[in-house]
């Protein structure tokens, strides 16, 4: 059954996607560039509802009075394309940094450039950099949030973290509030398959990392924030949702912090 329902939501999805880009196309681009955000977060929240009704995966959001005011950088742990999507509806104004070849897509680059993402182009880091950060911060001037993936890419759940520096650049030329947001989407989205597991993703948005620390310190806090609170959602998952397959990593994880609470609690005051 598992299969079915994660091929028929997987068919919604893509046909969703196509059928709505077509439907709202013309007051999407008719809008003002803000206003037309109901259109992709409606997207999002129909997205949720199939993927509800369809596969049985529901979510649940904490945290949300953490949320700041005006720009800053929103930093999600990333382990599936669901915290790829599957968190607009919660913040004003967002935009990604990714790469120019996005925009040059028919019709979905075209929803991107509406938007004003900040595109990269392909070639040394050192070089496109300093246009990226001009670009980032006239977004930022403008009250919005920048989403971007610490660790740069999907990881798998219980994996090692492996935060890369770019956010600390960035965290300290825009001098704005990072907030980390922990998430384990990949135990029901798993990354490159196509498997959609019944239960709850659980969000909790943290209180963001005011700016102005040290580069060594602002990451420190950075993982240290983020690993816990996503070490807390992976136990609190596992144990809500006993018949949920944990991949390898997920599942020595798993065992280590349980391992590690039963010797707290033997251990005693």
């Amino acid at each position: 059954m598992i299969y079915l329902r994660s091929a028929l939501f997987n068919a919604a999805f893509y046909l969703n996607l196509v059928v709505q880009m077509i439907i709202f196309s013309i007051p999407y681009f008719l809008m003002r560039r803000k206003a037309a955000w109901v259109i992709p977060k409606f997207w999002v929240r129909s997205n949720h509802w199939l993927l509800a009704k369809i596969a049985g995966t529901t979510h649940s959001v904490e945290g949300l009075e953490n949320i700041p005011q005006g720009g800053y950088i929103i930093a999600p742990k990333h382990q599936s394309f669901w915290d790829a999507y599957g968190l607009l509806p919660y913040l004003d104004d967002p935009f990604y940094i990714l790469k120019r070849e996005l925009t040059w897509i028919p019709l979905f680059g075209w929803y991107v450039i509406k938007m004003r993402m900040v595109p990269i182009n392909r070639g040394s880091r050192e070089k496109v950099m300093p246009a990226v950060l001009e670009k980032t911060r006239q977004q930022m001037a403008n009250g919005r949030q920048l989403i971007i993936y610490p660790e740069g890419t999907r990881r798998p759940v219980g994996a090692e973290p492996d935060y890369r520096y770019g956010i600390a650049r960035l965290y300290a030329e825009l001098d704005v509030p990072v907030m980390p947001v922990a998430v384990v989407a990949g135990l029901f989205w798993p990354r490159r398959k196509f498997l959609r597991y019944p239960g709850n993703i659980k969000v909790r948005f943290l209180p963001p990392i005011e700016p102005g620390l040290e580069t060594e310190v602002f990451m420190e806090r950075l993982i240290a924030e983020t690993e816990a609170a996503v070490d807390e959602l992976l136990v609190e998952a596992v144990r809500e949702n006993p018949h949920l397959p944990l991949p390898e990593l997920a599942r020595k994880r798993y065992d280590a912090l349980t391992a590690k609470q039963s010797v707290t609690v033997e251990a005693g005051p």
